[in-house]
């Protein structure tokens, strides 16, 4: 690779992500994502039938549910995508409606704030996408990432409103 190349790439890859991809066809949009943590896949489906599975990379201590604020760890347990943000810090995201009330309830009992700021997302934009590995370990502070190409065909397939269904 000629260097101007590689010049190009990395300026390529520090400048505004790709333009916000349209919403798919009513037929291929997905009615339920559901995340399997142990298994660090997540599934889009329609009717109850499999319409993509992906590789994901979770929160840097994924095991058990999330407790409070900055524990790294991704909730369990029934959420829906509540926003969607295109310029945001990752590759276009996904907001999970983390914390629910008995979140909330939970952490409160704890005397630790709960968190929030829970996504689908890709990778990181500008000089932080050339340092994160993806998906050979987990690297978020919580939330679900997959790969940029990935993040585009999910955004596309997934409606606002839809079910998350996260299991351990």
């Amino acid at each position: 690779m000629k260097l101007r190349e590689i010049v190009a790439a990395i300026w390529q890859g520090l400048g505004p992500p790709d333009p916000t991809p349209a919403m798919a066809a009513p037929m291929e949009q997905a009615d339920l994502i559901e995340v399997f943590k142990h298994d660090r896949q997540m599934t889009l489906k329609r009717e109850g039938k499999v319409l993509k599975r992906y590789r994901i990379a979770l929160g840097f201590a994924p095991e058990r549910h999330k407790e409070r604020e900055g524990d790294g760890r991704t909730p369990e347990g029934h959420y829906t995508i509540d926003a969607r943000n295109r310029r945001s810090a990752f590759h276009l995201s996904l907001r999970i409606s983390y914390p629910r009330e008995r979140d909330k309830m939970h952490a409160a009992s704890l005397n630790v704030p709960p968190g929030g700021d829970i996504y689908i997302h890709g990778m990181p934009n500008g000089w932080r996408k050339f340092a994160t590995r993806h998906p050979r370990r987990d690297w978020t502070t919580g939330c679900i990432a997959v790969s940029d190409a990935e993040i585009r065909e999910v955004w596309s397939r997934v409606p606002t409103g839809i079910s998350v269904a996260i299991h351990p």
